[in-house]
């Protein structure tokens, strides 16, 4: 038996280039939503759980407008969040990053993705598919649990907004990356959110 994780970064958050936390998709936002709805609108998802920000949970009301059926779950283990600190084998470059976070924030987002990895990155007794609509950082920590690398390498893994990463989780072998950051359903003036422009 096979439980599969799709996990998608909610849409583009409207004026996010001004720092905002949080706040409403941006037009491009709700197309790019729109988009991958549409491509997983045939998926016999068993639940859909998301964020409790409000991107994600926009995000999310519309993918479920095409599943009538299911009703998507807020829940505070998909919050943006810090999922590790600063370790001794972490890259110099990455040192930066952690000039302003606190110790009780990394210790609050440590807590959150041992929680959450334990929820659904647990076998099933039954093939399943579960849609989790969450964050950047949420995402890079579940495709570093995956492949068992250090607590730090979460750093460098991005998704771009609907982008779409499946894991499959088996009961006596490990989970496997089937997809990463998929962009397959974006024209290509909806893929944003990663850190450089792509040539593509």
């Amino acid at each position: 038996m096979s439980r599969y994780v799709y996990l998608v970064r909610h849409g583009e958050q409207q004026d996010a280039e001004h720092g905002l936390p949080d706040g409403p998709l941006s037009g491009r936002g709700q197309r790019q939503a729109t988009a991958i709805a549409e491509r997983l609108s045939g998926v016999p998802f068993a639940s859909v759980h998301t964020s409790p920000l409000q991107r994600a949970v926009e995000t999310a009301r519309t993918m479920t407008a095409r599943m009538p059926s299911i009703e998507p779950v807020p829940t505070a283990l998909l919050m943006d969040c810090i999922p590790s600190g600063p370790a001794p084998d972490m890259p110099h470059a990455f040192e930066s990053f952690f000039g302003s976070v606190t110790e009780a924030e990394i210790a609050a987002g440590e807590a959150q993705m041992a929680d959450a990895t334990a929820e659904w990155l647990s076998p099933s007794r039954e093939d399943r598919h579960d849609l989790l609509i969450t964050h950047n950082f949420v995402i890079a920590w579940f495709v570093r649990e995956v492949f068992g690398a250090p607590a730090w390498r979460w750093m460098g893994v991005n998704q771009a907004n609907c982008a779409l990463t499946i894991i499959r989780v088996r009961s006596a072998k490990p989970p496997v990356l089937v997809a990463h950051n998929d962009l397959g359903h974006l024209p290509v003036e909806l893929r944003t959110g990663l850190p450089v422009e792509q040539p593509f």
